[in-house]
């Protein structure tokens, strides 16, 4: 009998016995292969995910991948034995938001795989098959399972829109910023920099293709043409626009706490600084991350430090949690 993790309150979890549901029309019936955790499941097993944003009793898993076995009526049979990944946010595709592409922004409110409808931590996951993207049939579904973090980093990137000889530095060095600088690597940057607050990921950096290295506690430069955040923490969005001249723009990824620094208004006029910000990914962001890594441009396997069976969850999540900065992307597999 196949699994499923079910987190029935913050801190309590059971492994049960997994049913397949049967595909309904516009369905799909996937076959999962593996999951990645990140903070955002941390925080759902904790209890510390804001309200409106998780709903117990829950299985979780938002990035995953995996194999098509059956299709409900309406959804072509040739997608059958196909390797795909999803997309989380279920929108309702009829609102101006959803009509106008924006589906993270859906007027129907937040609906989103592996925190208020069931996820990829069980054998098989059932879901609209509108939200599948199909990848290549040599494709390595571990390696693919870290596309949903990096759809969201597309989203970023799209909006940073850098051309070939820009400057460019992204600010943070954890699995966003690595494949931030991945696909800014990818147009061609004059100079791509990473800031961290350690070094610990400065050779993992530069083989993803940064030109420089710097901690924070450096003396930083003031003028690059754009800068992508992604560290989350409190001085993180600070610290990023510091680093752009006069018209840079800059792109927020991170969620820091509440209370944490807030960017200055009046730097943010003088300097005439374009603002950004990223929250999920739009089907367009993961049409190019599933294109590039196609392409061979994002190699996330030298992110993946971890890969536990799904009767490890509870480490898997103690794992996230340690800081041990030896522990990168970790995956379970149901």
């Amino acid at each position: 009998m196949s699994g499923a993790i079910v987190v029935e309150a913050p801190g309590v979890h059971r492994l049960v016995p997994h049913e397949p549901r049967e595909p309904q029309p516009g369905e799909a019936l996937v076959r999962v292969h593996a999951v990645g955790l990140c903070g955002s499941d941390r925080e759902v097993y904790q209890g510390n995910r804001p309200e409106g944003y998780v709903r117990y009793p829950l299985v979780p898993g938002h990035e995953w991948s995996g194999t098509v076995e059956a299709t409900g009526p309406g959804v072509p049979r040739s997608l059958a034995g196909r390797k795909v990944v999803g997309e989380g946010f279920r929108n309702c595709q009829v609102c101006d938001r959803c009509q106008a592409g924006e589906t993270t922004l859906c007027s129907a409110g937040y609906e989103e795989t592996g925190f208020t409808q069931p996820g990829a931590m069980a054998a098989t996951l059932t879901l609209p098959a509108r939200l599948l993207h199909v990848l290549p049939d040599d494709a390595d579904l571990s390696a693919a399972a870290l596309l949903e973090p990096a759809a969201c980093v597309a989203a970023a990137a799209l909006r940073a829109n850098a051309r070939p000889g820009d400057r460019v530095a992204v600010v943070g060095t954890g699995t966003l910023g690595m494949f931030a600088v991945q696909f800014l690597r990818a147009v061609s940057p004059g100079e791509l920099l990473v800031v961290g607050r350690h070094d610990d990921r400065a050779g993992l950096s530069r083989h993803f293709g940064a030109t420089a290295f710097l901690t924070r506690d450096r003396r930083l430069p003031d003028d690059f043409d754009i800068v992508i955040e992604t560290a989350g923490s409190a001085d993180a969005a600070r610290t990023a626009a510091r680093l752009l001249r006069r018209g840079g723009r800059l792109v927020l990824t991170g969620i820091p706490a509440p209370g944490a620094d807030g960017l200055d208004p009046t730097d943010l006029v003088v300097r005439q600084l374009e603002v950004h910000t990223v929250f999920g990914a739009p089907p367009r962001a993961w049409a190019y991350a599933v294109r590039v890594f196609a392409a061979g441009l994002l190699d996330p396997l030298p992110l993946v430090t971890h890969e536990l069976p799904l009767a490890a969850f509870s480490r898997a999540v103690e794992l996230v949690g340690s800081g041990d900065p030896t522990v990168g992307k970790v995956l379970v597999h149901p």
